[in-house]
């Protein structure tokens, strides 16, 4: 009841979306199966060799064909007509045990490889985010190098201007690199030791505010602090809780193109310090407010990964404090995170 077919190499024998006539057995060659995954891609996800077979699960289904069916090699194959192929898996139940036990050993490969294709691709795809977000992290440090570098260089610039422009120059430097070690950090399963020290936090509040202040200048962004800081005495690393400040008034100021004002307020109490970070933007929009501070989540930022409030996150954590958000009425949205006070600091002593 078969009949012999010879195939060219790159000839069709059977096309996606056509009828399940019937079953081919290769005697010599290579067939691939392939079937659409795009517009225009077409993904091999079989090949048939000699003594095996193909087109069965048309015929098995009574339906169309799910995948096309091209000769790679110069072909010869055995065609079963559907009829009589149907005739045969009725009439010997080890045929049809035979055919089950081939379908699921394909159904399984074709998982594996299913699963390698999607790690694959997005260990490509997170590789992908972390490099827009070092060049979206590294972009405005090297901006404020390249501006303040040209006044360094100026000899008709008063000496103590060149001075405070070195000054700057070795911040952000400092800043980039602070940057880099803090993805590096967060790639890895576990993260360097994580050192608390005593600090005044109307100090470090203070000086942060105004080496933030000129680089928010630069896109029209005024930095307020509607209250002064407290003068508390926190356990705090300062590396790494600088980079909650610049993560948060970063986005704040990508939340207005246009210009605006970011206001900073505290708030204290015997047991915690509370800053405050409002902004004049459009708010969190919903899609995105219920994973906010997941890593890789964003929305509507053109270079935006959602890596940096994930890593706000973090740093928040491990200062055993706490980071959240809200939409302000008529207003903007408002960052808001609390750092502990010391129970020597709570008692008074």
């Amino acid at each position: 009841m078969a009949r012999d077919h010879i195939f060219a190499a790159g000839q069709e024998i059977f096309k996606e979306g056509s009828d399940g006539d019937g079953v081919y057995v290769v005697q010599e060659g290579l067939v691939e199966i392939s079937s659409l995954v795009g517009p225009e891609v077409r993904h091999v996800f079989l090949r048939v060799g000699p003594g095996d077979f193909f087109g069965e699960m048309a015929v098995l289904e009574d339906k169309p064909r799910s995948a096309s069916a091209v000769a790679a090699q110069p072909t010869a194959a055995c065609f079963i007509p559907r009829a009589e192929m149907l005739q045969l898996v009725e009439g010997s139940p080890s045929l049809a045990l035979r055919l089950m036990r081939e379908i699921s050993h394909r159904l399984r490969e074709f998982n594996r490889q299913y699963l390698r294709e999607v790690l694959q691709a997005e260990r490509l795809a997170v590789v992908g985010r972390f490099a827009r977000s070092i060049v979206h992290d590294l972009k405005n440090p090297l901006n404020i190098i390249s501006i303040t570098a040209e006044i360094a260089d100026s000899q008709q610039v008063a000496p103590e201007l060149r001075q405070q422009s070195m000054l700057r120059i070795r911040k952000q430097v400092d800043r980039i690199s602070d940057l880099i070690n803090e993805i590096l950090e967060f790639t890895q399963a576990s993260h360097s030791a994580f050192v608390l020290a005593p600090a005044d936090y109307h100090r470090f509040v203070t000086h942060l505010v105004e080496e933030i202040r000129p680089e928010a200048a630069l896109k029209a962004v005024a930095l307020e602090l509607e209250n002064a800081p407290p003068e508390v005495g926190l356990l705090l690393n300062p590396k790494r809780l600088r980079r909650v400040f610049y993560n948060l008034v970063n986005n704040a100021t990508d939340a207005m193109p246009e210009g605006g004002t970011i206001r900073l307020r505290f708030r204290s109490d015997a047991t915690e310090v509370v800053t405050e970070i409002e902004d004049q933007g459009t708010g969190i929009a919903p899609e995105i407010a219920g994973r906010l501070f997941e890593a890789f989540a964003t929305h509507g930022k053109a270079n935006g990964t959602g890596l940096g409030l994930s890593i706000c996150k973090r740093i928040m954590d491990d200062h055993r404090g706490w980071i959240s958000a809200r939409n302000e009425s008529g207003r903007g949205a408002v960052f808001s995170f609390g750092l502990p006070v010391p129970k020597r600091e709570a008692s008074g002593s």
